[in-house]
């Protein structure tokens, strides 16, 4: 099993690497339930994408439930995708309520 969430506090890390299709996006999804339930203090949510080669729908769907269990007060931060995986993030609109950077300093 893949590990991704690396950190959980007022500054959460998830790590997205490889490629997150359907069959890898339920892993993404239970790893993100602890950091859900811990959503009282959790600040920023940082996605960094700088080892993510692919990501489906399944993957961004699983990006969209985090965003919406954490609440509209957490920021979220996609860190050093590469111009595919901007792509897919920029057609579906979810680059809307991110933060899309370079690197992450926090």
């Amino acid at each position: 099993m893949a590990n991704y969430v690396t950190e959980i506090g007022e500054i959460s890390k998830v790590k997205l690497h490889g490629h997150i299709d359907a069959s890898i996006a339920p892993a993404l999804m239970e790893e993100l339930k602890p950091l859900i339930a811990e959503k009282d203090k959790v600040k920023k949510l940082v996605f960094f994408a700088d080892e993510l080669e692919y990501i489906a729908s399944a993957g961004i769907r699983a990006v969209v439930f985090a965003k919406q269990k954490l609440g509209a007060n957490v920021q979220v931060y996609l860190i050093g995708a590469n111009e595919t995986i901007l792509d897919v993030f920029k057609m579906t609109g979810i680059d809307k309520f991110l933060t899309i950077q370079d690197s992450f300093e926090g």
